[in-house]
């Protein structure tokens, strides 16, 4: 993480250990880190990013060892897959201008209000807009994936007990905008797997998935979520496996990944590839029929050939943070710059 030195950042060894020292150093002043760039999450492996951020700057879970949860990330713009893996992770993303943002800097953000100040001068370094309300909901749930079980528990209790809607969870807020002469066709095949005619940009949605894929770099990583939702069985009718990224030159721990994470896919009803079966975008596109929605992959194809970038993002975004009450919360920011890279 942070490896290579550049404007404010120092690594503990240029190349190869990031700035843990430097991280130690700022966090002697008493406030949480918060990892701020001009454009964040745009490398391969968000997951990846993600896990390391909240290793370093995440908070402990009561009773769940090396498991950590939190953090906060501000950028001028966070690539969508990031954004929503960080919310996974129970992190609060923001999207504001961060240019008058240095590292060291003590800041205060006010999230009900939209504001970021200096916390030792009061100036208003800027104003920002949560994505969505439901942000604070996530937080407070630990992350969008408890939220959304949380969610459907209660939906299905309350609906066996005769009772109407829950009042406790921020409702999902409608797109903006007049009703649309027609959908594209990556809209209807969003709107499909959510039970309506098509989904505008800028609305958030919880699509049923048929199709999941998941790689080895980040395998490791599911594999553990899995198991702490306790999964014994996919509801998917294709999770797939793969090695593409290992298969050529396996480090030993990807050794013991081919190992052992096929059986626990197989296991669970899921198929897994062999090493040096091939890149799982080719499988995938294969085996998808365009009248539901896939993850990961299937969103990228579709980003790529379908829609723009923006337009993908506002369409397939689940936005969501929590753990946030109605005071400011004060950040030692630790900045990056995509730029000097």
């Amino acid at each position: 993480m942070l490896k290579l030195a550049r404007e404010g950042i120092n690594p503990d060894k240029d190349g190869e250990i990031g700035p843990i020292k430097q991280m130690e150093e700022l966090k002697k002043k008493g406030f949480p880190l918060a990892y701020v760039g001009d454009v964040l999450g745009t490398g391969s492996s968000r997951k990846s990013a993600t896990n390391s951020i909240l290793w370093f700057m995440g908070d402990d879970i009561p009773n769940v060892p090396n498991k950590r949860t939190g953090s906060i990330c501000l950028g001028s713009k966070i690539a969508p897959i990031f954004f929503n893996t960080m919310e996974d992770a129970g992190a609060l993303p923001i999207e504001l201008d961060v240019d008058k943002m240095n590292t060291g800097d003590i800041i205060d953000i006010y999230p009900y209000e939209g504001v970021c100040k200096n916390h030792e001068t009061g100036e208003e370094l800027c104003k920002f807009q949560l994505r969505t309300p439901v942000l604070f909901d996530e937080v407070r749930a630990g992350g969008r994936i408890p939220l959304i079980i949380g969610r459907s528990l209660t939906s299905r209790a309350r609906q066996s007990l005769g009772l109407g809607a829950s009042s406790a969870f921020r409702p999902p807020q409608a797109a903006s905008g007049t009703t649309p002469a027609g959908y594209t066709l990556a809209q209807k095949m969003v709107g499909k797997a959510c039970g309506v005619a098509g989904v505008m940009p800028g609305t958030y949605c919880e699509p049923v998935m048929t199709t999941v894929g998941s790689q080895d770099t980040t395998g490791p990583m599911t594999r553990d979520e899995l198991k702490d939702l306790a999964c014994l069985g996919f509801s998917a009718d294709l999770v797939m496996q793969s090695f593409c990224h290992t298969a050529a030159y396996p480090k030993p721990v990807d050794v013991v990944t081919h190992a052992t994470l096929p059986d626990f896919m197989r296991n669970r009803g899921g198929v897994s590839l062999r090493p040096g079966d091939g890149i799982i975008h080719s499988w995938l596109n294969r085996m998808l029929l365009p009248d539901t929605c896939g993850t990961g992959f299937f969103f990228l194809n579709l980003q790529i050939h379908l829609l723009s970038s923006q337009q993908i993002h506002l369409l397939l975004s689940t936005n969501s943070f929590t753990l946030i009450n109605k005071f400011s919360y004060s950040y030692v920011a630790v900045r990056t710059s995509c730029r000097t890279q």
